[in-house]
């Protein structure tokens, strides 16, 4: 699978492809050897006759902001159909704003709308609990989301993916993890990582944990100079077998590239189309003592591993602790503990008197989470007031449980009101939740309160680490009370830009919309207090220095800072409407939605459903963002497979799931030669339209919305002397006045907005384009699809020719026109909706071999021809043939009015 993408997780991103198949190895006859592996013995690819043709991951960071594509291509070589399972995974954090399957030349593209909408048409499957369409789970850091799909004998089926995000920098890099697990041979393997930072690239490095390190070495290509960085893994079949004679893949876990970008300067301000980006991580700072108390369950469901593991990461913390730090332990069960009562130094002396109390202390009773809070709390307060050496310190409140109030205070909303009261903002709380049974909605509207976070730790064997790991995060404060200023009357929509504290490794993004008059001016002021001293730094724009970047990144960049904005924008406005109730809420939740759907991202409040597509209730595959503790895949019930391809599924395959596309041949190709596919007939009538080259027609003509394709002919450069001049369509132009969208489509361009100076593919380009209600799939060499919003769905076909025979040329179809509006006129838009014919008295035409009719149609009595007609909307290059009755003179009779009505004066 081809295709454009666009990461993350913990401050990196993780992709996760799996293209899971539903067979058994096949056996075969073995494929070539893979250039480079002479060693290594050919073997067949295919798992029960399907291949992976193709499976590809293409990542462009620009500014940390990803915008991934995973795309996959399966063949099914087989005679009879096969299902397969696309499965990915990808980060929590991330939004998918696209996905699409094309197969047998029709693309199915998603549209995401809000999820009351998307979800009135799955009634039958939530009453039922069905799963309407796609299978989606949650895992530790990861989503994941599953297909099944029928693929037709002797074809294909193409997945596309793309999602986005902003990534975050943590102990000093980015990282993106690609888990890659194909679970067979793939005959095209690739994953392209490609990085543009303004800052310039400090480091950058690849490692793939399932490799040998020496192969690894081998087939890893990384460089960076500059502001740019590429990683390519592109591993042959011989280098993913798992051993010389296996059919088995070695490409089984984590593909990691890491980054970092140069600190020359505290911090680095893009603005560019009216938005921008500041990123502040100050180097070179004393580092901040902390107060540092800890606040741990030890009611009698912490029993066993949890709590052996807790004491083993308490033990490590506390090693990790610099003498000038300050610190204590608050144990809650039925009732209240701590260790001290009131800070005291990191003394040797203390710290192993610490160990001895973490090694000692046993579990009791219940959970009195309230009040082990406010005691952490008041160890804090009354450090601040009584003890003059700490006040300069960065004080830090760490509470871990693994269940809900059940002793003391147990109404939440008491919780957080007392919990507020107590800090009243003069430091964080950071929430961690052990295992599933916390109720983690309620630790992170609390830690968002008290300007922290809230993370869940896994019950697993690595759950030591995960502490261990989340305290590295926050053990280096640099500066308290950040705050980034910017001119009140040049900016708006501004995402969080005050930080209670800024650690080490890390960074602080904030973005916003710049006005027009005050692009030339712009700046920003950062202020803090750091070890012994205030900060204060300004950042100024360099305007030749934008200059240059949009010269070198261009529309990407552009794109790439608003989306990084609306991408933090829809974070923090899901983040606050977690912590209101009624009207304000319902404000928050409704311009979150707005976003949601202007930039086209899934998020909780949205839904993507997957056009043309769809069972026998009427029900489409949709995505969702699933929720925090959905159940892993295996758990979940039921699950739909939608048939790709006009065969039928095995008898084994219940046909109550299968999903059917509709078999559409209108469109207009060759000579040309027009076919009108009349479904309540079952039936096809063509007839051909001789002009000019030069003259343009209408083809689709929609007066409710102004929607329109029309085409240009051109003549055959290499006719004989007397031959008939052959014309073909060598330039389309769509149109969808609307939303300002144009496409003009050529045998050698692709031009998105022409008259506007918008960009220029060539059919050597695979790509995935959307402008608003617009989507264009551009399948390489072959033919591009164009959906707009649910009205209708067209393809345009390439042809190309020998050199010297004629010129190339383009065929049109129309896929899906159901939806549009009634009133479409044009050669083939007047025929989207219903017309009645009646044919009769068949005999012998002028041609023998040929039968003539007479054909009754909008009260017209016109001699009709059976013929056949190709279609090449599947085939471009071989094309198939359908039987029609040809209508003679240029479709008299059969179009409204004479063909002439139907030139145009320009394609637009």
């Amino acid at each position: 699978m081809d295709g454009t993408m666009g990461l993350r997780g913990l401050l990196c991103m993780y992709v996760v492809p799996l293209l899971a198949l539903q067979a058994m190895p096949a056996q075969g006859s073995p494929t070539d050897r893979p250039k480079g592996s002479e060693k290594r013995q050919a073997v067949n690819t295919a798992v029960d006759g399907v291949i992976i043709r193709n499976l590809k991951v293409n990542c462009k960071v620009t500014s940390r902001f990803a915008h991934c594509v995973i795309t996959s291509q399966v063949v099914n070589s087989a005679d009879e159909a096969k299902e397969v399972a696309f499965d990915v995974e990808i980060p929590k954090t991330a939004f998918i704003s696209d996905f699409a399957i094309t197969a047998d030349g029709q693309a199915f593209v998603g549209d995401i709308k809000d999820k009351v909408t998307a979800w009135k048409q799955y009634r039958k499957a939530a009453i039922s609990g069905e799963n309407a369409g796609l299978v989606r789970a949650s895992g530790r850091t990861m989503e994941q989301f599953s297909i099944n799909l029928i693929v037709g004998p002797r074809s294909k089926a193409t997945f596309r993916l793309t999602y986005e995000e902003v990534l975050k920098r943590k102990l000093t890099q980015y990282d993106l993890v690609i888990k890659v697990k194909p679970k067979q041979l793939v005959d095209h393997f690739e994953i392209d990582v490609d990085i543009f930072e303004p800052q310039g690239i400090s480091k950058l490095d690849a490692q793939a944990s399932f490799l040998p390190k020496q192969l690894a070495t081998q087939i890893i290509k990384k460089s960076f100079s500059g502001k740019k960085g590429h990683v390519l893994f592109r591993p042959t079949v011989g280098q993913q077998q798992s051993c010389p004679t296996c059919s088995t893949s070695l490409l089984n876990g984590d593909f990691r590239v890491t980054y970092d970008v140069n600190r020359d300067k505290p911090c680095d301000l893009l603005v560019t189309n009216n938005h921008f980006a500041h990123f502040f991580a100050p180097q070179n700072l004393t580092n901040l003592n902390k107060n540092l108390v800890f606040v741990i369950d030890i009611s009698t469901s912490m029993q066993g591993q949890k709590v052996q593991q807790t004491k083993e990461a308490l033990l490590k913390i506390l090693g990790d602790m610099r003498p000038g730090d300050y610190f204590d332990l608050v144990l809650f069960g039925s009732g209240v503990q701590s260790w001290k009562g009131s800070l005291v130094p990191a003394s040797a002396a203390n710290l192993q008197a610490a160990r001895d109390f973490v090694q000692r202390f046993t579990l009791e009773g219940s959970t009195n989470l309230n009040g082990g809070l406010l005691q952490g709390i008041e160890i804090l307060n009354k450090a601040q007031g009584s003890l003059p050496e700490v006040s300069n310190h960065a004080s830090i409140l760490i509470m871990l449980t693994d269940g809900e109030p059940t002793e003391g205070v147990t109404d939440r909303s008491q919780i957080l009101k007392n919990v507020r009261n107590a800090i009243r903002g003069k430091f964080p709380l950071y929430n961690l939740g052990f295992g599933q049974n916390v109720d983690f909605n309620f630790l992170e509207v609390m830690s968002m309160e008290n300007n922290g976070r809230a993370q869940r730790i896994y019950e697993d064997h690595d759950a030591t680490q995960q502490l261990q790991g989340f305290y590295d995060q926050v053990a280096t404060p640099l500066l308290v009370d950040v705050e980034l200023q910017y001119p009140q009357d040049a900016v708006s929509a501004l995402t969080q830009h005050r930080h209670k504290q800024y650690y080490e490794g890390s960074e602080i993004v904030v973005a916003g919309r710049v006005a027009d008059h005050k692009l030339s001016s712009f700046k920003a002021d950062v202020q803090a207090h750091g070890e012994g001293q205030e900060f204060k730094t300004t950042c100024l724009v360099d305007e030749e220095e934008m200059k240059k970047l949009l010269q070198e990144r261009g529309h990407m960049l552009e794109n790439h800072i608003k989306r990084l904005w609306a991408y933090l924008t829809i974070q923090e406005l899901l983040a606050k409407r977690m912590k209101l109730e009624g009207e304000e809420k319902a404000n928050l939740t409704a311009k979150a939605l707005q976003m949601s759907l202007a930039y086209q991202f899934v998020t909780p409040l949205t839904s993507m459903t997957i056009r043309g597509m769809e069972d026998k209730d009427g029900l489409k595959p949709i995505i969702d963002k699933p929720p925090e503790d959905s159940q892993p895949l295996e758990m979940l019930g039921h699950r739909k497979t939608f048939m790709l391809s006009a065969s039928q599924p095995s008898p084994t395959r219940p046909s109550s799931n299968v999903m059917q596309l509709p078999s559409q041949v209108t469109g207009v190709d060759t000579d040309p030669h027009f076919i009108i596919h009349v479904p309540q007939k079952e039936d096809t009538l063509c007839f051909n339209i001789n002009e000019e080259p030069g003259v343009v027609l209408s083809l689709v003509q929609d007066p409710d919305t102004g929607f329109s394709v029309n085409g240009q002919l051109i003549g055959n450069n290499a006719r004989s002397p007397g031959q008939h001049e052959g014309t073909y369509f060598g330039r389309l132009g769509i149109a969808n006045p609307a939303t300002g969208f144009q496409l003009e489509v050529t045998p050698q361009n692709i031009m998105l907005n022409p008259r506007s100076g918008g960009p220029v593919f060539s059919w050597r380009d695979q790509a995935l384009l959307r402008q608003d209600e617009v989507v264009v799939a551009i399948n390489r060499k072959k033919s591009l699809v164009v959906s707009v919003e649910d009205r209708g769905t067209f393809e345009v076909v390439l042809h190309r020719v020998w050199k010297g025979s004629h010129q190339d040329f383009l065929g049109f179809y129309v896929l899906d026109s159901h939806q549009m509006s009634r009133r479409t006129h044009g050669l083939l838009g007047q025929f989207f909706h219903p017309f009645d014919y009646k044919v009769s008295d068949l005999h012998p035409g002028s041609d023998p071999t040929k039968t003539d009719a007479t054909m009754v149609v909008k009260n017209h009595r016109l001699t009709v021809t059976r013929g056949s007609q190709k279609d090449y909307s599947k085939d471009p290059r071989h094309g198939a043939e359908v039987t029609c009755w040809f209508v003679h003179n240029n479709g008299a009779g059969l179009i409204d009015g004479i063909h002439t009505d139907y030139i145009v004066p320009d394609i637009f």
